[in-house]
Formats: structure tokens, sequence, C-alpha cells
């Protein structure tokens, strides 16, 4: 048998010739990505898990839960009355964001307490949620081509603001709620602008998929025993039976199926129960640090937990000690303190003695921080704020012109609200103290002492510590 004859013509490039710095052919990149080994070819996700009843239960949760965290999240920011004055005000430009900013009440006197307590809990509560959600879709991110036409690039782009918004929000919530304080800048410019970037990206993709979610709920085909392989593949809106929306999505297919399912160890309906089961847990272990005694044991997980700080009449959660804000001792005797109080009329200095002589009045009234933690009424007695704006404000009773806010100002050394100011309406709420006294004893110097502020539904950091002077007048 004669040998065949060789080739003609030049020979190809040896793979020695070919070298590191010759790039391989297109056909061999396009059979690299869609290699069942690349995360851009659908035969890389093999969860039988993953599918459009398992992602639109829980884009339904997240639906609910993110609006409320962001009515919470705005009315937690119109609590501080940023619009009353400079000092309370963290984002000055903030713009046409603070179009619904409105007075904050007083009634009733638990409402930060509720709002912000809900805001906390309810976030930490949804982060397996989130995170389960994320985990359906993250196929998503990886196909290709990018974009299969316009309206798709500007879908994947709402989807980077959508995943990037959700993690930083719950990120920098989290950090806040352990008071790790690790992110750039102050926390609350990061998170209320972060949170319109991500509420805005959260609506226009709800807009779009919410729909799609109901009837996905409906079906319900997808979601019962174990969980299944793919659906059938349907026409794309790319061929004469899309829909029309350039997006190259199958309509009436489950997208979110895996092309090669491995074998299932747990139904669609199981992950959801223990996504549920993980979102549970958190809440139970978070939700007891806005009560007392027995249930703020339970809260393990984050800080104001557990025991209380110590025992007696000033025995319940502080955030910041008298050793953090600086305080020292010799500014707080009774032969050194003072209060002064300045208004339209003049000015006077106070000691604690001459306080003690004015009219006392008590208020069980709570402490909520933006942390989420709060603790129950506590007894605090003291000179109600509208007598001593009356000390320097001529007539502010109600044949006057009512009591005027008010700048508090503390002798803490450091911290964003040393200085912070209060509306004419919680200065005159028969409840707003300037409180000398709790649950029957002095203040502790942890809790206050010399003096300190409380008014009834107003953030922790508004109820001011160790306070020096008091400024009443239009602000």
């Amino acid at each position: 048998m004669s040998p065949s004859p060789a080739p003609t013509g030049p020979p190809g490039p040896t793979p020695a010739e070919s070298g590191p710095g010759t790039p391989p052919p297109a056909r061999s990149v396009r059979a690299l990505l869609s290699s069942p080994a690349a995360p851009s070819s659908p035969a890389f996700w093999r969860s039988p898990v993953r599918g459009a009843w398992f992602t639109s239960v829980l884009g339904v949760v997240l639906l609910a839960g993110i609006t409320v965290l962001f009515v919470t999240g705005l009315l937690s920011y119109a609590a501080y009355n940023p619009g009353l004055s400079p000092v309370n005000d963290k984002t000055p430009d903030k713009g046409l964001l603070g179009f619904y900013l409105f007075s904050w009440p007083t009634h009733p006197y638990w409402l930060y307490r509720l709002t912000q307590g809900v805001h906390v809990t309810l976030g930490v509560a949804l982060v397996p949620v989130l995170l389960a959600k994320l985990w359906s879709v993250v196929p998503k991110l990886f196909a290709l081509p990018p974009a299969r036409s316009l309206a798709h690039a500007f879908e994947r782009i709402s989807l980077l603001l959508l995943v990037g918004g959700a993690l930083f929000e719950f990120t920098t919530g989290v950090l806040n709620i352990q008071l790790d304080y690790v992110f750039p800048g102050s926390f609350y410019p990061l998170h209320f602008y972060g949170a319109w970037v991500f509420f805005a990206a959260f609506l226009a993709h709800a807009v779009l998929k919410t729909p799609q979610a109901l009837r996905n709920l409906r079906a319900g085909t997808l979601g019962g025993g174990r969980a299944r392989g793919p659906a059938k593949r349907a026409a794309t809106d790319e061929s004469p039976h899309g829909d029309g929306t350039g997006t190259g999505e199958a309509v009436g297919a489950d997208t979110l199926a895996s092309a090669r399912p491995g074998d299932p160890t747990v139904s669609r309906r199981g992950a959801v129960a223990m996504v549920g089961g993980g979102a549970l847990l958190l809440f139970a272990t978070t939700v007891g640090r806005c009560f007392d005694g027995w249930p703020r044991r339970t809260a393990v997980l984050a800080p104001h937990g557990g025991a209380e700080p110590g025992s007696g009449p000033g025995g319940f959660q502080i955030n910041k000690t008298a050793a953090y804000a600086g305080i020292d001792a010799r500014e707080t005797g009774a032969d050194v303190w003072r209060l002064v109080v300045t208004g339209r009329s003049g000015a006077v200095r106070l000691s604690r003695e001459d306080l003690l002589r004015m009219p006392q009045y008590e208020s069980a009234l709570p402490i909520a921080c933006v942390e989420g933690w709060s603790t129950s009424d506590q007894r605090w007695r003291g000179v109600r704020l509208r007598d001593l704006a009356a000390l320097v404000h001529g007539n502010t009773g109600a044949d006057g012109d009512g009591p005027p806010d008010v700048l508090v100002e503390s002798l803490q050394r450091h911290g964003a609200f040393r200085r912070s100011a209060l509306r004419a309406n919680q200065v005159a709420d028969p409840r707003s103290l300037l409180a000398l006294r709790v649950n029957g004893a002095d203040l502790t110097p942890d809790h206050g002492f010399p003096a300190r502020i409380v008014v009834p539904a107003a953030p922790g950091v508004l109820n001011t510590k160790w306070v020096s002077r008091l400024t009443f007048g239009e602000l």
C-alpha cells in the first residue's frame, strides 16, 4: 500500500510557534465560553433548586419587606428634623430628596421605638432572603452576550444598581447595628443616598418583574415536591414567536432552571423553608433588644442584647458612656457645673440646686436608638423644657406665642450630636424634660449627670446627655 501524498501549501503554525502572545482563534474563545466548565454556560449551574417559582417566592417577600424598610428608613430620617437646623442635618445636599420631610410629632411617645425597631429587626431578618434571591439569579449575571439589545442593556445596568445597592445598604446597615464603623465617611449620608439609588432600581425592577412573579406563583407548577429539571424551552423574542421585548428571554419557559440539573437533595419548598427558618432565627436573636428583662437576653447576635449593664435605678441600656464622651467629673461637680439658658430676653445661669427648686415633673419615656435597640419606659423627673423657655423667652403660655425651638449643647467632647436642635412642638410637650433624676435616683454619669434631655418619640441622640447650654429661639 503506497503512502498518501503529503498535503501541499504552507504548513500551519505548530503549538510552539503560536506562543503565548498569539491570540487564539475567535472560534476557540466562543467554545471556551460555552464550555460546561465556564460560568457563562447554562450547563455550569446545575442546582435543581433554581427556578422561576423559587425566585418568585423570594422576590414577593422582598417586595413587601424592602418597601417597609424604605418607608421606616425615611421616617427615621425625618425623626431627626434635618430641616430644622444644620446641626441636625447630616445630608445638606439632599435637595429634592427631602421633599417629604415634616415636623416629627411627639405622639405617640413610643413612635420612634416602633418604627426604628421594625426597620432594624426586619432588615436583619431579610438578610437570608436577600442572599437566597441573589443566589437564585446569579447565572443571569454571567449570561452572554452581555446585551442582546438596547432594552436588554438598560435592564442589565439597572440590575447592577439593584444588586450593588442591596448589598451596600444591607452591609452598611448591619455594620451600623454592630457599631462597626469601618465604612468611609458618616453612616447617615452613605445610607441615605444609597437608599434612594437602591430603591429607584428596586422600584423599576418590581414594576417589570412583579406581574411575572405573580403568574409564576399562581401557576405553582414548579414549586411542589422535589426540585425538577428545566422547563421546556419556548421561543425567544428574537425568533418569530418572541414577545418583542428584545431581551431574548424565553416566553413561557423557566429560564432560571438549570439546563443540566443535578440530582435533587431538597425540594424547592424545602429550600424556601430553610431560608424562612434562617430569617426566623435572626429575628428571634435580634428582636429582644427592643425590650427589657428576659427578652433582651435572647438578643445574642446584637449589641445591647444579653444582660442589662447594671442594676438599680440606672441599670438600663446606654450607648455612650461618660468616659467615651470625654466627660470630666470635675466639670459636673455641684460647685462648678452651671446650665446656661439664653433667649430673646437675656440669659440665666442655673446650678443643679436651682433647677431642683423649680417645679418638678415626671415622665415615663423609653430611650430608642437608631441602631434599633430601645429600653422600656423609664421614670424621668426634672424641669419642663417649656418652663425653662419661659425664663428667657417671655410669655410661652396659651395666651403667648408658645415655646420656640431650642439648640441643645453638651459637655461631650466629640460625636455627631454633641449639639442638636429640637422643634417648638417638642419643647412645648409637657412630657419633654431637662431630667435630673431617673427611677427615683439621681442620674448616673453614664446616663447624663448632672442633666439630660428626654423628649417623647425622639431618637436617642436627640435626648442629649451632659447638657451645658440651652439656646431658645428660631433656628
